[in-house]
């Protein structure tokens, strides 16, 4: 009763052919390599003051330091860190609150979605109320709201993403749910006299999740890129634990100074991670729209 699996090395297969979107996967899982290595890979730990040599705080790039030691490839910031380890540890700062963020709004927003479609009648139009005043307003503006009142951190940006992310899946699952309630294996499930929440996660969930893989790829950009731009307006995560939005706002100030590589390079590398994911996402709602599988 539930979704042939024959269906999904048609979606690999497909997914495949598209050029673009086998570079973005490509690119993307260097992008996570790299950040899952970067306390074996990185130079140095950009976190511990121990090991910073102040004294090379405004090197270029291609110097290197004082003492002969090391060579800061893509230079240090105002704090003396190397540019290509605090880029690889700030990608696993970025990863961490995209992922988490999107793991949890999925969760929340398909089982919203899921139950209002398939209890229908005050539930579906209370969620449905709650999804419409959500989208309604500015997500930026929410989180901004959020984080005024919860103060910085990883914490409390994910919790901020979350609130603001919710809905989207929520629509996009009760979409899905809608149609997936009126199929035969729907009915062969009420006949057979299953529990309601057996057949809504055994049989009607497993149906509804494609196009959320899909916008789920896409909303994990959305997220980095938010967080991004929460911490470059001062409210995301803090100057300790910094990611690659922190570290590009870091370097805003001294642009005009010339030493533009301190907000460059971490920009170039949140631009890749957003466009890998991107063609990724791109190609997957595109293989997994229900017109396709025919």
């Amino acid at each position: 009763m539930s979704a042939t699996p024959s269906r999904w090395p048609r979606v690999v297969s497909e997914f495949a052919e598209s050029r673009l979107a086998m570079v973005g996967l490509v690119l993307f899982a260097l992008i996570v390599a790299g950040a899952l290595l970067a306390p074996w890979i990185a130079p140095q730990n950009p976190h511990d003051l121990s090991v910073l040599d102040v004294m090379d705080g405004k090197l270029a790039p291609g110097s290197t330091a004082s003492d002969g030691s090391m060579t800061y490839w893509l230079g240090t910031d105002a704090q003396a860190r190397d540019m290509l380890s605090a880029i690889l540890y700030g990608l696993r700062i970025s990863l961490m609150v995209g992922f988490v963020a999107v793991g949890a709004s999925l969760a929340i927003g398909t089982l919203a979605g899921v139950a209002a479609a398939y209890r229908g009648g005050w539930m579906d139009a209370l969620i449905m109320r709650i999804v419409d005043v959500q989208l309604a307003l500015p997500a930026l503006l929410i989180a901004l709201v959020l984080l005024s009142v919860l103060g910085k951190g990883v914490d409390k940006i994910i919790v901020a993403l979350v609130v603001v992310q919710w809905a989207y899946f929520a629509r996009t699952a009760r979409a899905a749910a809608v149609v997936e309630r009126n199929k035969e294996y729907m009915e062969a499930a009420q006949c057979l006299s299953l529990g309601g929440m057996r057949a809504l996660l055994r049989h009607m969930l497993p149906n509804c999740m494609p196009p959320l893989i899909a916008l789920a790829t896409i909303d994990v950009a959305a997220c980095i890129a938010g967080e991004a731009a929460l911490s470059f307006l001062g409210v995301g995560v803090p100057v300790s634990e910094p990611s690659l939005g922190m570290l590009t706002a870091n370097g805003f100030d001294y642009l005009m100074s010339g030493r533009y590589w301190i907000s460059f390079f971490p920009g170039v590398a949140l631009a890749l991670t957003l466009v890998s994911l991107n063609l990724v996402g791109d190609q997957l709602r595109e293989v997994l729209n229900p017109r396709n599988a025919q």
